[in-house]
């Protein structure tokens, strides 16, 4: 039985968490089975954009306190082991080449509020709460401390973290945890609205590089920060996107790419 599905409609992977019943929890195996589809997708041709969704009424509500239960009696290797999968899920949908847009639909709480964090674009619902609550019960919000006080900053971090508190879609909006709070009733027109603009409008490679570009400056000193981006625009400006796109504009021709 798999927790997960994929589907592929107009160069636009839809991934889709598949277990409701126990609000989209995530465990080693949902975890294994969400990296190999985004594996997948940023491997498929035929994909240029990716959704990352969950059926039933809540987004995800984290890891999955039962399979918590158990790794109590895991050795340490083990427990890291465990760990490390759920940290390169996270990595690589930050650095993957493909744009991540996630749709929230409804809560996304600790992991999952995690998941929503490390995509590009989020789109929620307005009843949906988000936080991260590892600690109300004696753990820590460990892996996605990282990208979250990237995201929005040291004090904001701290806030949701050390809390553990639960804000509305609106709270998240206005912290820049999430991007956009829109209707149920519009969501998936908003969503699909965005992914084909950035397939039809932006250039894959563009994208890509920017993605990488905004991984891996921040972890560089000013000027190092700023030699690697004027090597950066160069290598883009010698690229076949990068003169096919500046000969369209000059020619006033729509590009459709």
């Amino acid at each position: 039985m798999s927790w997960t599905e994929y589907a592929v409609m107009n160069r636009i992977a839809l991934v889709t968490l598949n277990r409701p019943e126990k609000r989209n929890a995530l465990n080693h195996i949902v975890v294994k089975e969400l990296t190999e589809l985004l594996t997948k997708a940023v491997e498929d041709q035929n994909v240029k954009v990716i959704i990352l969704q969950a059926n039933g009424p809540v987004f995800c509500a984290g890891a999955d306190l039962e399979y918590l239960q158990q790794l109590q009696t895991n050795t340490y290797e083990e427990n890291l082991e465990d760990s490390r999968q759920l940290a390169q899920l996270f990595e690589l949908i930050y650095t993957m080449p493909k744009v991540v847009i996630a749709r929230i639909q409804g809560h996304a709480i600790a992991g999952g509020c995690g998941l929503a964090t490390v995509c590009d674009f989020s789109f929620s619902v307005p009843e949906a709460r988000f936080g991260y609550t590892e600690v109300k019960i004696g753990f820590i919000p460990a892996i996605v401390s990282y990208f979250l006080a990237n995201k929005i900053g040291d004090g904001k971090a701290r806030e949701l973290l050390l809390s553990g508190n639960l804000i509305p879609a609106s709270q998240a909006q206005e912290y820049g945890l999430i991007n956009f709070v829109t209707e149920p009733d519009v969501l998936d027109s908003e969503i699909m609205g965005l992914a084909e603009q950035l397939c039809q409008q932006n250039s894959a490679q563009s994208m890509a590089w920017t993605k990488k570009l905004l991984a891996d400056i921040r972890q560089k000193t000013l000027a190092d920060a700023m030699t690697y981006a004027a090597e950066a625009n160069a290598h883009a400006r010698a690229s076949e996107d990068c003169q096919k796109g500046i000969a369209a504009f000059l020619d006033k021709k729509d590009l459709t790419w």
